[in-house]
């Protein structure tokens, strides 16, 4: 196996130490699963070992020619509704079922098939251009023959691939050269991670080196790579290869530092990249997740209502065959009541609430003053009228994540915004001097100035307008490299090995050499780099993190811990600064076990942390503490009152220290004036949280603020007690949280009240908290799009939650209730008129409506009317917001409850009368007003139900709109123009008379004028809340 992969003597022995040796096993056997294992890949490799790998083609499609009819088809009929008719349409196949035209009973269904067929074939051949544009997309492979150009899809492991400015890395590479002097490229990665700023990569030094681009064909070295997988912030590699000099062995670590996953850009120079992942197996595939479909609660609900429709439906069916005596082969007559009534459950509600949905949909996206809103998941609208738990992030969706530096604190000396001044002047003083020894005030701001200034990921890049801007992966750091700028010591360049800055007093520029750096991450909560002064050769190690980890790095010291405690009660990030001189021997030593470090292939990055906090992390010296203030966002203050008086339960969830995050809340009025503010924090044991809990039980109106141990401390041993009392609190504040405690807590709620979550945030590490919410938003931020990406909603600002939810939410919850129970009224009233025809005909199961009549009922006589009442609306935009009480109604369900659907079933029963009681309606009137033309039942009876419908719209209407008296109006004309289109049906001879008009009108008015006295009646003596504000 070796010998086949080309792997050199000094692999094997390197393998042999780290990690067990692969067994000598044909590779047929291999092929299958060598793509999840780690991949050591020879320079020039041959095609063999090439086609071992995943092809680079990529696959969106959801179906192909084969699969497409089969899956939709299966799709379709795994929905009750559609499985329904399916069945009743192939039952007229049997003769003894037949019931009128078969067209009747496949035409709708066949209809809503098409509908939804033809959109997941649009859908899916939009995914087939977009996966056949990217396979087609050229790029240039360097080989023996020259530069060639090669579609996407034809690129391999091995391959060596020259990607220019603006373009997109084809497949994960490790990147071998660059055009750019110092080594380094930029990348975009928003794509990917969401994240808007650039990325520095960096190239493979050796190969870097080199004098041209093609040099790398006459390497005889390999890159090893770990086995593929998700995590786009780790890589474990190396470059082995024999130094021509020496003659010596040479190993070279690669880590993401080194890497180009799929699916960026270079922002930077040219480069060339060695692939060593294509397809499935890069970082891009592996992380395209399909989160589990979100299904809205009035979707269900009206699942419910079918699944009670259909025992209705079958109830009736036994009753109509049982008033006739189970004679003869009763269960065939069974069924055909089933055939006959078969319309209560009507086939056109999904397709009804679809477009309705589309309609919302594209209302909230081109409201105007929420621009910028984008609905990612068109079947959640209703779920906006619905929250009750509202989940958020605080960074950049509170907050404007727009950094401002207002307090340096020195341990003796302080300043802040109004004292910057003396800064400058201590700063200027400092370096227009020589060090005379003395550690007075201004060599002391210059210390932790210059470390500010030296110790970030900041690069300075030049745009096209010659303006300089500031990339770097935290708005922190950019802001307090800005302070520095401002306070006189500016960075001018930077690249991999190397530093500038200008110092404004003296206009001297200072040259350093970056050593080593160690990049910020969640787990270090801090970020060091070691630098050497090019003027003095002085080697210093800088650091600077969260005060609960440096802490215990620092010296000694009684005023940190105090200062934090202040500067987070005024609001502010806190971040410790520190410093420790290193003296050749010691970074020489330090050096070394790094480098052993990095080329380990086992657990490498704790082995590095393990070397960084062993030999520097020790007895630094603190140089200060800075608080950066984070601005709130416009409108937030307003936004948070009108949730609380909409009744919406708060959570703020942050990774900030509690202080800090209670200064938010109490600022941003996310707790009202008289309320208390509960802190817990610091627990240690079950008993103290119950204690905790026992105290919050009676605590009815307060806020609870909570640090991130102590609440993982609850869920662990009381997960049950703490979310029973958190879930009856206003506001709750849960700090130093981690994505999955997010995400946890929002699942918790969930399950536990059953009521609807909505989670609020703007960066990745918001994605998890955002899917497992009822509704997710996602806030394009300074922190990239990876929330917004990943959010069923997308707004642009936390401001625009207000008519999201107060506007939005109630208007396409309450159309969504009105439409769906005046479809199921439609399907009800049809079925009850042919409930009363069949006994007075001695309980035949004889159709009353067949053919066009049928069909048309749903469709071109009653479906504009109907599917006008989503631009209904009961109260005016500025009622809404200026009353956010009125939210209060819509969480409690009563717009489409089990009240409102028998409400509607007893106004079916009236109009279509099946009892004696109901004399006056349609179909009883129409026997006993038309005794003599009995023969024209049929036209009779129809005409009079289609006005009934037409009349029914307008009964519910609250708003009128033009479309709505369009559509009614419109929808009459077709109807008398399909009179004459249908003589088997309409005799228009006995139509045009007088007599039909006026005993057509009574009918009309006899069924629906009751319930107009009815709305009356209510409106007057007891009006809906809202009326009473308008």
């Amino acid at each position: 196996m070796d010998e086949e992969l080309g792997e050199s003597s000094f692999r094997s022995k390197q393998r042999k130490t780290s990690r067990k040796r692969i067994p000598d096993i044909p590779l047929k056997f291999l092929k299958s699963r060598n793509n999840q294992q780690p991949r050591t890949i020879p320079f020039n490799c041959n095609d063999k070992i090439k086609k071992k790998f995943t092809p680079n083609i990529i696959v969106n499609q959801k179906y192909n020619i084969f699969t497409f009819i089969p899956i939709v088809l299966y799709e379709q009929f795994v929905i009750f509704f559609n499985l329904y008719f399916l069945l009743v349409a192939l039952s007229q196949f049997v003769p003894a079922l037949k019931i009128g035209y078969i067209l009747t009973y496949f035409g709708p269904l066949c209809f809503v098939l098409l509908v939804t067929i033809s959109k997941e074939a649009m859908d899916d051949y939009q995914r087939h251009k977009r996966d056949k544009e990217a396979n087609s997309q050229q790029y240039q492979t360097l080989t023996s023959s020259g530069l060639i150009n090669i579609p996407s899809s034809k690129i391999r492991v091995g391959d060596l691939i020259v990607v220019h400015k603006d373009q997109r890395i084809p497949a994960d590479m490790i990147l071998l050269r660059t055009t750019e002097e110092s080594g380094a490229s930029f990348i975009r990665t928003d794509q990917l991670d969401g994240e808007t700023d650039w990325k520095l990569r960096l190239a493979v030094p050796s190969l870097q080196r080199l004098s041209c681009n093609e040099e790398l064909l006459n390497c005889s070295g390999e890159i090893y790579a770990d086995s593929p997988h998700k995590d786009i912030h780790n890589f474990v590699g190396t470059y082995s290869h024999v130094d021509p000099e020496t003659g010596s062995e040479q190993l070279e670590p690669l880590g993401v530092e080194n890497s180009l996953w799929t699916n960026t850009v270079l922002a930077s120079g040219s480069i060339v990249g060695f692939v060593i992942y294509t397809g499935k197996d890069t970082r891009a595939v592996m992380n395209t997740s399909h989160p589990k479909t979100k299904i809205g609660l009035l979707d269900k609900e009206v699942n419910r209502l079918a699944k009670i429709l259909f025992v209705v439906t079958l109830a009736m069916s036994f009753i109509m065959v049982g008033l006739n005596g189970f004679h003869g082969l009763w269960y065939i007559y069974v069924f055909r009541f089933l055939i006959l009534f078969s319309s209560i459950i009507p086939i056109s509600l999904r397709v009804n609430l679809d477009m309705g949905k589309t309609v919302y949909a594209r209302q909230i996206e081109g409201d105007e003053e929420i621009a910028g809103t984008i609905v990612r998941t068109s079947t959640l609208p209703e779920e906006l009228g619905r929250i009750e738990y509202l989940l958020s992030d605080k960074t950049g969706t509170l907050t404007k994540n727009d950094m401002e530096l207002k307090k340096l604190h020195m341990g003796t000396m302080s300043y802040t915004l109004d004292t910057m001044d003396d800064i400058v002047t201590h700063l200027g003083a400092a370096f227009e001097k020589h060090d005379t020894g003395r550690r007075n005030i201004s060599y002391r701001v210059k210390d932790i100035v210059q470390a500010l200034a030296l110790c970030h990921n900041v690069t300075p890049v030049l745009e096209g307008n010659n303006e300089v801007t500031y990339q770097a992966s935290s708005p922190d750091e950019v802001a307090i490299v800005k302070w520095t700028e401002e306070m006189g010591l500016a960075l001018v360049s930077r690249d991999v090995n190397k530093m500038q800055l200008h110092v404004r007093a003296n206009d001297m520029l200072l040259d350093f050499d970056i050593l080593n750096i160690f990049p910020f991450s969640s787990e270090t909560k801090r970020m060091g780099i070691v630098i050497r002064d090019k003027l003095t050769h002085e080697i210093t190690f800088y650091e600077k993190g969260a005060d609960s980890v440096m802490t215990s790095i620092v010296q000694y010291n009684d005023w940190l811990e105090e200062e934090c405690g202040n500067m987070a009660r005024e609001g502010l990030r806190t971040l410790v600064v520190a410093k420790k001189k290193l003296s050749e021997e010691a970074y020489e030593e330090f050096r070394k076990k790094y480098h052993e470090a990095e080329v380990a292939l086992l657990d490498r990055n704790g082995r590095k942390q393990a070397v960084v906090e062993n030999l520097l992390e020790t007895d630094l010296e603190l140089l200060g503490l800075t608080g950066v203030e984070d601005k709130l966002q416009d409108g937030v203050k307003n936004t948070l009152e009108q949730m609380r008086n909409a009744n919406l339960k708060i959570w703020m969830l942050t990774g900030d220290k509690i202080e800090t995050a209670t200064c938010i809340a109490v600022s941003s009025k996310l707790v009202s004036r008289n309320q208390q503010i509960y802190q817990v924090s610091k627990l240690k044991s079950p008993v103290e949280v119950l204690e905790e809990l026992d105290h919050l039980r009676n605590q009815t109106d307060c806020c609870l603020v909570i640090d991130g141990e102590s609440l993982q401390l609850c869920l662990d041993s009381s997960k049950d007690e703490f979310i029973e009392v958190a879930t009856r609190l206003p506001v709750v504040v849960c700090c130093r949280c981690s994505p999955t405690q997010k995400a946890d807590i929002t699942r918790l709620i969930k399950k536990y009240t059953r009521k609807r979550v909505l989670c609020i945030g703007d960066g990745g590490n918001d994605v998890s908290m955002i899917q497992a919410a009822d509704v997710g938003i996602g806030i394009v931020g300074k922190e990239g799009k990876q929330a917004s990406l990943a959010a069923d909603f997308s707004i642009t600002q936390f401001s625009h939650l207000t008519k999201l939810l107060l506007w939005h939410g109630r208007n396409s919850y309450k159309r969504s209730a009105k439409l769906s129970q005046f479809v199921i009224h439609r399907g009800l009233i049809i079925s009850v008129m042919q409930a009363v025809f069949s006994a007075l005909f001695y309980f035949a199961p004889i159709a009353l409506y067949q053919g066009m009549l049928i069909v048309g009922y749903a469709t071109l006589y009653t479906m504009a009317p109907v599917f006008s009442l989503v631009l209904d609306q009961d109260v005016n935009e500025d009622i809404a917001l200026l009353y956010p009480e009125l939210y209060k109604e819509l969480t409690k369900g009563r717009s489409l409850s089990n009240r409102t659907f028998f409400t509607w079933l007893l106004i079916s029963v009236y109009q279509g009368n099946i009892t004696i009681l109901s004399r006056g309606s349609i179909m009883v009137l129409s026997i006993l007003l038309f005794e003599d033309e009995f023969i024209h039942i049929v036209s009779i009876s129809f005409t009079a139900l289609i006005l009934n419908e037409l009349l029914m719209v307008a009964l519910e209407i609250n708003t009128w709109h033009r479309i709505m008296v369009i559509s009614e109006l419109v929808t009459i004309m077709i109807y008398i123009g399909s009179m004459w289109l249908l003589p088997t049906y309409f005799d228009m001879t006995f139509i045009l008379t007088w007599g039909f008009v006026w005993k057509v009108a009574v009918m009309t008015a006899v069924s629906s004028f009751p319930l107009y006295i009815v709305k009356f009646i209510k409106r007057r003596y007891a009006p809906p809340s809202y009326t009473k504000l308008t």
